[in-house]
């Protein structure tokens, strides 16, 4: 048996409860996209029971093929790392920090530590295109790095590749790693390479995550302990630091992600776990509020989706969700907090019947130690 966890970066399906309090109210990804472009051409995801997710606000059909239903997020957060921990089995408490700015001290000491002038730019919430138009000529004249948050626990380093190399970024990026503990604990710290002249500035595919280790046992763990092979497609490696990730294909984009899997499925033998996160829907189109964008990523999606079942096996399990939202249609180019779809499909054992709302994304890896056999996982409750 084979499990496959596909993860549409950032495709929320309604506020939470509790959205308010991050800001978030009246947030929903995918029915916002709908209502914006007035479509959303999904038929194999609306054939899996997409639109009958309660609250989809997305076209039902009668009989849909997968179960379908949606999860809340048990950690107080919305980030991806927090957000793919928990499906791995791991309830962070508390979350990773958030700021609005960094204390001043730290930034003048991870520049010392770096042997660089104690300057920068920014030190503040920002999206990575916003900052890089409105300081990367600025960053160009001086060579002072562009220092940048989000509502999300990220501190991250923007830097012309003409004007600090990638070798020397990457460095500045491990050197924060290496101050961010303790009350400064931070989920990611990411290198964010640009290129380009003043009102052209693009960022580039040279992107590096630098995250923590997860903080207790997750389910790759369990079954790196059980000798089950795990395969890594996206920035999985990244979000575990590697942790119980047995194979690697950093994939940097939606379509060579999807090719990944395809191949993986249909060549693979060894791996028990497929993980694969499909990072554009996130990255190109919801932090910079680009609905249209967004919808015709998902549209691509559901194209490629007849060419994964197909790579499927009798007794494989496929499992579609996503780590939390990212609105295109409001004033904020943060990450949402919603609730995420569920879809899980398997020919030979799963009926498709309606999941509910799920009290936690922990459930999938309850639900996958379970069907492999394995017991209870101690949080989350099997949907199997």
């Amino acid at each position: 048996m084979r499990i496959c966890i596909i993860v549409l970066d950032s495709v929320g399906i309604g506020a939470l409860p509790d959205a308010a309090e991050y800001g978030d109210e009246g947030t929903h990804t995918l029915g916002n996209i709908f209502k914006h472009r007035g479509k959303l051409e999904l038929p194999n995801l609306y054939k899996m029971g997409l639109g009958n997710i309660h609250d989809s606000r997305l076209p039902k059909v009668d009989k849909p093929i997968a179960a379908y239903g949606r999860m809340a997020e048990l950690t107080r957060a919305k980030d991806t790392t927090s957000g793919h921990w928990e499906m791995m089995g791991l309830i962070m408490n508390p979350p990773f920090a958030t700021f609005e700015k960094f204390p001043e001290e730290m930034l003048k000491e991870w520049l010392r530590r770096a042997g660089r002038e104690e300057k920068w730019l920014g030190n503040c919430p920002a999206s990575g295109t916003e900052i890089i138009d409105n300081l990367g000529e600025a960053h160009v004249k001086t060579g002072t790095p562009i220092v940048y948050t989000s509502a999300d626990s990220v501190f991250q380093v923007a830097a012309h590749e003409e004007i600090i190399p990638l070798s020397e970024l990457y460095k500045l990026c491990e050197i924060a790693r290496e101050m961010l503990v303790g009350d400064l604990f931070i989920g990611r710290v990411i290198a964010r390479p640009f290129i380009g002249t003043p009102g052209a500035f693009a960022r580039t595919e040279n992107r590096k995550d630098y995250a923590v280790p997860p903080t207790g046992k997750t389910l790759l763990d369990a079954l790196e302990e059980h000798g089950k092979a795990t395969l890594g497609i996206g920035k999985i490696e990244d979000i575990f630091c590697k942790r119980g990730v047995t194979n690697i294909n950093h994939t940097t984009n939606n379509t060579d992600g999807i090719t990944a899997t395809i191949e993986a499925l249909e060549n693979d033998k060894d791996n028990t776990l497929i993980f694969t996160n499909l990072v554009d829907f996130d990255m190109k189109y919801g932090h910079r509020n680009d609905p249209e964008g967004y919808g015709k990523a998902l549209e691509y999606f559901d194209n490629q989706l007849p060419k994964i079942m197909a790579a499927l096996r009798k007794d494989d399990l496929l499992i579609i969700t996503a780590d939390h939202g990212c609105d295109p249609t409001t004033s904020s180019t943060d990450h949402s907090r919603e609730y995420v779809p569920l879809l899980a499909y398997g020919d030979s054992f799963i009926k498709p019947v309606d999941l509910g709302t799920r009290a936690s994304f922990a459930d999938i890896a309850a639900t996958i130690y379970h069907v492999l056999g394995y017991g209870k996982w101690p949080v989350g409750e099997s949907f199997i």
